[in-house]
């Protein structure tokens, strides 16, 4: 439909009609993202027709109907400057029934009609698509107090549609992702932390039994309905975006170990579908990774559900469970720097500080070693599969893999070749300056890791650098003369020199600290050390 006669309708026709023609412009533009440029200029003067219209006393289902078109091209940030005013934004806030200090908004509780709630709901579409597209939008969102608005919103409604929740919901979310000012100042004032705890309780009808204990789920319990799972995303995702900040007092620190619970408590739910469940853990464990590491204990210590007596009487379900997680992330084989770095994160810093929880993951991921026949990272094993993404292109996902398996080894230089090989720690080693051997920083729980007598007769047979006992190879140099591997030498040695003259390597050595340095730099400090000893004598 052409937008000129939509413009027509708008200035001069009745409501009726403005409906009629907006309501099939939304049906041929439902599932448009693209839109043509020639047209840029007829949408600008739509939107602002839109926002006209929505200033009127027209009915709900006209509202509705202009609030959808309005989505449709809110989709489009060349268009929004009519909308990102904060006359605009207002108009979109006094639909969606967020209450603002400074503006008079009717209360959602007397929105009795489901068109009335439609309304609602597309309101809050429309502040979604718009402050996600629009910088300015964001600013006159922070101007306004939106956020403040939505939390009071939250917090006066104890039960509320399942859309109006979850917009409700996504808009916080945008507003605490992209104005990170926001984050601290819903903490301060609102007491957001507190209030989406209760929203998260609310959602999955926790009940408590101890301090930071939840009732254990039903195991012949349904599984967590579809509306629900999204709203608690949603409800997660903000979560992460305001704990990013630093809570240091004790009201605080007591509120974060409400939430460890809580996550706990969702890591042993489950949603409808596989894929659900996947996703809340997924954003269950980005909010754990956000929480001081001694609120973790809270995900062991569960009196009341008991637990393993070699692991203290600690309850593991819970670290099984980012276990399972891990394996399944790593099976997928891609998007590893978004799914599986964050579980590597936070189970790499629970292994370090929570000897209960390093030993659980030590028996899951790197059992005593029997058979070293083939290579570490060869295999359908968790070990195997970590040790793989130790030499993986992506940095983050190397670092995070080979991290985890070092902490687990209480950093131990020589732990961890024993289960990876030389080859594959090398970056680590590097990277950390146990080139030469030794331990890292942390200090960890004085019982010894026991090798299996399968192990101990191996051991003299394992090539360290590959990690396994590699079948006997010919020796090249077996029938040559002296002279001819004396040129052989000569040969490697002129190769060696001519590609570090072209700059396309540059030979290194390991300095007596277990660093890497340029090949001279690192001869001289050993010859510097060895003609000072020898004075010394």
């Amino acid at each position: 439909m052409a937008l000129s006669h939509i413009l027509t309708q708008i200035e001069s026709g009745s409501e009726e009609e403005i409906e009629r023609r907006l309501h099939e412009y939304n049906r041929e533009n439902s599932k448009i993202f693209a839109f043509d440029c020639k047209e840029e200029d007829a949408r600008i003067k739509l939107c602002q027709g839109l926002l006209t219209v929505l200033r009127r006393p027209v009915q709900p289902q006209c509202q509705s109907t202009c609030l959808e078109t309005m989505r449709i091209l809110s989709r489009d940030k060349r268009v929004l400057g009519p909308v990102v005013t904060s006359e605009g934004i207002l108009t979109l806030v006094g639909l969606a029934r967020i209450p603002l200090p400074d503006a008079d908004v009717k209360p959602l509780d007397e929105a009795k009609s489901a068109v009335e709630e439609r309304v609602v709901v597309e309101a809050l579409k429309c502040l979604c698509n718009v402050v996600f597209n629009s910088v300015a939008a964001q600013q006159v969102g922070e101007d306004v107090r939106l956020a403040q608005g939505l939390c009071a919103y939250l917090r006066s409604s104890s039960s509320m549609h399942h859309e109006v929740g979850l917009f409700s919901l996504r808009l916080l979310f945008l507003l605490t992702a992209l104005r990170p000012d926001v984050r601290g100042v819903v903490c301060k004032e609102m007491g957001a932390v507190g209030l989406l705890t209760g929203v998260l309780e609310r959602l999955l009808d926790v009940h408590w039994v101890g301090p930071y204990e939840v009732t254990p789920p039903d195991p012949e319990a349904p599984p967590v309905p579809n509306e629900k799972s999204e709203q608690v995303m949603e409800a997660l995702k903000v979560l992460f975006n305001i704990t990013m900040s630093d809570f240091s007092d004790e009201d605080n620190y007591h509120q974060l170990r409400l939430i460890a619970a809580i996550m706990r408590h969702i890591l042993m739910l489950r949603a409808q579908t596989e894929e659900k469940t996947e996703e809340t853990h997924s954003h269950a464990i980005n909010l754990l990774s956000n929480l001081p590491v001694c609120c973790l204990d809270v995900l062991i210590d569960v009196p009341l559900q008991g637990g393993l007596e070699k692991y203290g009487g600690k309850n593991m379900d819970a670290v099984q469970v980012l276990v399972d997680f891990m394996e399944k992330r790593i099976d997928k084989g891609s998007n590893y720097k978004e799914g599986l770095t964050p579980v590597l994160s936070l189970m790499t810093e629970g292994s370090r500080y929570h000897r209960e929880i390093r030993r659980y993951f030590k028996a899951k991921v790197l059992p005593p070693l029997k058979d070293v026949k083939v290579r570490p990272e060869v295999g359908t094993t968790v070990r195997n599969k970590l040790v793989r993404l130790m030499t993986h292109v992506d940095m983050g996902v190397k670092q995070g893999a080979a991290e985890f398996l070092f902490v687990l080894c209480k950093e131990s230089v020589d732990n961890l070749l024993k289960y990876t090989g030389y080859g594959n720690a090398a970056g680590l080693l590097v990277a950390r300056g146990l080139l030469a051997g030794g331990r890292g920083e942390t200090e960890y729980s004085a019982d010894e890791d026991s090798d299996t007598e399968e192990y101990k007769a191996a051991k003299p047979f394992v090539n360290p650098i590959t990690g396994h006992i590699e079948e006997p190879m010919p020796n090249p140099l077996e029938d040559m003369t002296e002279e001819q591997k004396e040129y052989e030498a000569q040969k490697l040695a002129n190769m060696i020199g001519e590609l570090s003259r072209q700059q396309l390597i540059r030979p290194m050595g390991v300095r007596k600290d277990g660093s890497l340095a340029p090949l001279e730099e690192a001869l001289h400090q050993c010859s510097v050390a060895d003609s000072s000893e020898s004075d010394s004598d």
